[in-house]
């Protein structure tokens, strides 16, 4: 059986991939495009698109393949999936959060979670979370577990205040 090395996320735009991915590679560090195709007459009586329209964008963020795909209006974003940014420091929280959820849904904001303007759920956490929540079963971890669920974006200082007691 041979060995799966690389797992890279694929998803799907309504006619923003593009868009999408020159707004993540310009947000996340060591972050690039790497290639962009397009629609041809091949296969126009199932995928409807114009000759020469972006079909994929392969991207990179932060060392991290992607795929966005313009596939239509068909299927849209949910918050079953989201992805983690997870940050060493307050300043790292306070940096993605602002900036991934530039234009984004507000009303979408809880305990670190928020939408970005295409609809992706991310997940802007302080890497010390893990650690601070435990299994949360502890005192501790019921404390942390309580200030988060009053939080929007996270605040680490007020997490480890939360967990000391």
């Amino acid at each position: 059986m041979k060995r799966v090395t690389q797992i890279a996320p694929c998803l799907w735009f309504d006619g923003r991939a593009e868009e999408a991915a020159a707004f993540y590679t310009a947000i996340f560090p060591n972050s690039r495009i790497v290639q962009v195709a397009r629609y041809g007459e091949a296969g126009r009586e199932f995928h409807r698109q114009p000759v020469g329209a972006v079909m994929t964008v392969a991207f990179e963020l932060d060392g991290q393949l992607f795929t966005a795909l313009n596939g239509g209006p068909l299927f849209k974003f949910t918050e079953a999936i989201s992805f983690q940014v997870m940050c060493e420091t307050q300043e790292e929280v306070d940096h993605y959060w602002e900036k991934v959820g530039a234009g984004g849904d507000p009303t979408a904001q809880q305990c670190g979670w928020l939408k970005d303007k295409f609809g992706v759920s991310w997940q802007v956490v302080p890497r010390a979370m893990t650690d601070l929540l435990g299994d949360g079963t502890s005192a501790a971890g019921q404390r942390v577990m309580a200030a988060v669920m009053q939080m929007k974006k996270l605040d680490l200082a007020a997490i480890r205040k939360a967990h000391a007691g």
